[in-house]
C-alpha cells in the first residue's frame, strides 16, 4: 500500500465545494463543473475523496468542458409532482455523473450528447444538462 503525503482534508474539501462554479470573463453567466484527476493514475472521479482505482488521495481539481453523453436515464415519478427524468453522464473527461437532462422524460436515451446547461437543479442540487442534438440512434 502507498503512502500518500499532503492534506487530504484540505485537498477533499478544495474539491467538493467548487462543484459548479461560474466561469469568469465574457461568458460568466455559464457555470462550469469541475471534477477531480488522480496524481498517481490519471483516473477522473466526480466528488470523490480517494481514486477508486489505485486509492491514491492525491487528486487535482480541473474543469469539465461540460460536454458529455447520456449512459443511462430513467424516468421518476416519486417525490415530485410531474415525471423526472435521473441520468447517468459520462463526460468526455472520462468521470460519471448523476443529473437531470432538460426536455421531455421519456425523450431521454443512452447514447443522447448533453451539455451542461446554466441553470442548476434548486432542490437536489444535481447539475442540469441539455439535448446537444437529435439523438444518434442505430438502427439494425
Amino acid at each position: 500500500m502507498y503512502h500518500h503525503s499532503g492534506n487530504v482534508a484540505q485537498q477533499a474539501a478544495g474539491s467538493v465545494t467548487g462543484l459548479l462554479e461560474p466561469q469568469s470573463g465574457a461568458s460568466a453567466s455559464i457555470e462550469a463543473m469541475t471534477f477531480q484527476r488522480c496524481t498517481w493514475c490519471g483516473t477522473a472521479v466526480y466528488q470523490r475523496l480517494l481514486c477508486p482505482v489505485c486509492r491514491g488521495s492525491e487528486l487535482r481539481t480541473e474543469r469539465s468542458t461540460g460536454v458529455g453523453m447520456v449512459r443511462h436515464s430513467t424516468v421518476v415519478h416519486r417525490n415530485t409532482p410531474a415525471a423526472r427524468n435521473v441520468s447517468l453522464i459520462e463526460m468526455a473527461e472520462g468521470f460519471v455523473v448523476r443529473g437531470r437532462v432538460m426536455g421531455p422524460p421519456i425523450g431521454i436515451h443512452g447514447g443522447d450528447r448533453v451539455r451542461l446547461s446554466t441553470a442548476k437543479d434548486p432542490v437536489r442540487g444535481e447539475p442540469v444538462f441539455q439535448l446537444v442534438d437529435e439523438p444518434y440512434r442505430a438502427w439494425t
